[in-house]
């Protein structure tokens, strides 16, 4: 499958003109966009990596994303988002995810075009929102559009190949990603960063920045030792889980209600 995905690839790439273009791919480290870097590196195609990162990304992630990009033999840029985050998200409502997406793809537009980049690339598939109703605005392969209008073409390798058939690919590519273990929005591995988890109707304050990435760290590192996959929403505190038993459930509540109090001490010191 492997083999077919590639030879499909460089074949829409010589038809496309690809091979005369600077791609810029936007890498989180993933499953999706490591398979997107590695289809577009071993297709022959001069490809760059960019990660946005920002104060509450996972640090756990990026020595295992540097090495992927290091093996893969591409250049690798690192951007930080933080203060356009603050400025474009804090009152809003959530949530924030659509919000940083639109960051996210605003400055990778304006660093390809600052570095001589001519395409932006995702690692989009089949099950991902863009797939129907967006692209289908777009009367040409879903591949390489211009769809949304940002003033530069996006290269989505992976637009044809859902979810289980990536799953595939990757196993067979021998990818392997780390994972926090987080429950994610979906029943397959979906992970991202703790911001998701602040609770959907919520009006976005930075307090929660903090409060996201403290309760689903502490989280993370129980859902990691079970070998579940666990994540919780603030300022609710629910917990989500796939997988969890009873003892598990505890655990995690005992390390909330430590959390919790933690926070109480630090609030009352300071005032």
């Amino acid at each position: 499958m492997l083999s077919k995905a590639l030879k499909e690839l460089k074949e829409f790439a010589s038809k496309e003109g690809l091979y005369e273009k600077k791609i810029l791919l936007m890498f989180s480290g993933g499953k999706d966009s490591s398979l997107a870097l590695y289809l577009l590196k071993n297709a022959g195609l001069d490809v760059s990596a960019i990660t946005f990162i920002h104060r509450w990304s996972w640090k756990e992630l990026l020595p295992h994303m540097l090495k992927f990009t290091v093996a893969m033999g591409v250049k690798h840029y690192l951007v930080d988002i933080t203060e356009s985050l603050l400025r474009n998200t804090i009152g809003k409502k959530g949530p924030i995810c659509i919000q940083c997406k639109k960051i996210m793809l605003k400055n990778a537009y304006w660093f390809a075009k600052v570095n001589g980049f001519d395409i932006i690339a995702k690692g989009d598939n089949a099950n991902d929102k863009v797939k129907g109703a967006l692209l289908d605005q777009w009367r040409g392969d879903h591949r390489l559009s211009n769809i949304p209008r940002i003033g530069i073409p996006i290269l989505r390798p992976l637009i044809n190949y859902t979810a289980e058939e990536v799953e595939i690919l990757a196993d067979e590519a021998k990818i392997r990603v780390f994972r926090m273990y987080e429950y994610g929005r979906r029943r397959q591995w979906r992970e991202g960063c703790p911001l998701q988890y602040i609770d959907k109707e919520q009006i976005i304050r930075e307090e929660y920045f903090d409060l996201a990435y403290e309760a689903n760290h502490e989280i993370s590192k129980i859902a990691r030792k079970d070998k579940v996959r666990m994540s919780v929403l603030v300022p609710s505190f629910r917990i989500m889980c796939h997988e969890c038993n009873d003892e598990v459930l505890r655990e995690a509540n005992s390390a909330l209600k430590e959390l919790k109090r933690r926070l109480t001490t630090a609030t009352s010191r300071k005032s």
